[in-house]
């Protein structure tokens, strides 16, 4: 164990991000349980706090298993995955459906009508709770670059060793407070790794806004 919980992470994460301070990034959470993390960095950073919805495409009879990821814009497939587990290209299609369905419903709930925050020009920082396939963060960085960022970096408490490398190609820095070897699933290095509620993710936005933090 790590990480007391998330918060925890975030203070402890935000301490190793504190030098990128002076390019006034963007701080962009992964949702549900990348939000309170980068809340943490927001605050600690004082910059502007915002989603990047992505969702995780599971396969049909073992959700738990990812095949692929999605995010606005783009679409990722594990295609060697797919073939292993026997998935239909039926059955993908309407997974992947029902995951694009379910991330527009998390933007509209999130942002309550506030538009997204204009990354192109800026340092951006994308925050999860850990780096298990990847599948995920590369999606959300993929779905990032369309929109002309300056840089992109992806930062996490702890990251599996394998997939931080395949990462490093689609960003401009990964930030990884462990590494651990023995990495076999995120809520390992946590002390508490309750699930995240959108009821949270949306406190957490409200309390750090424009760099600013509420009360």
């Amino acid at each position: 164990m790590l990480f007391l919980d998330r918060h925890d992470a975030g203070r402890q994460l935000a301490a190793l991000l504190r030098p990128y301070r002076d390019e006034q990034p963007l701080v962009l959470g992964l949702p549900r349980g990348g939000v309170p993390i980068a809340a943490e960095v927001a605050r600690a950073l004082e910059a502007p706090l915002d989603v990047l919805v992505v969702r995780k495409v599971g396969a049909p009879m073992h959700p738990e298993l990812a095949i692929g990821a999605v995010a606005e814009g783009v679409e990722i497939l594990d295609r060697e995955s797919i073939a292993a587990l026997g998935v239909t290209p039926d059955q993908v299609r309407r997974t992947m459906a029902q995951e694009k369905a379910e991330l527009a419903r998390r933007e509209a709930h999130y942002r309550a009508g506030r538009p997204p925050l204009d990354v192109a020009g800026r340092t951006v920082m994308v925050i999860d709770d850990g780096l298990a396939t990847g599948a995920t963060a590369e999606a959300a960085c993929a779905s990032l670059r369309r929109l002309g960022p300056r840089r992109v970096i992806f930062a996490s408490p702890v990251c599996a060793p394998g997939s931080r490398r395949r990462l490093e190609p689609h960003t401009d820095a990964v930030v990884c407070l462990a590494t651990p070897s023995d990495f076999q699933a995120v809520g390992q290095w946590y002390a508490d790794f309750s699930p995240t509620t959108d009821a949270e993710v949306v406190e957490c936005l409200r309390s750090v806004t424009d760099g600013a933090v509420r009360p």
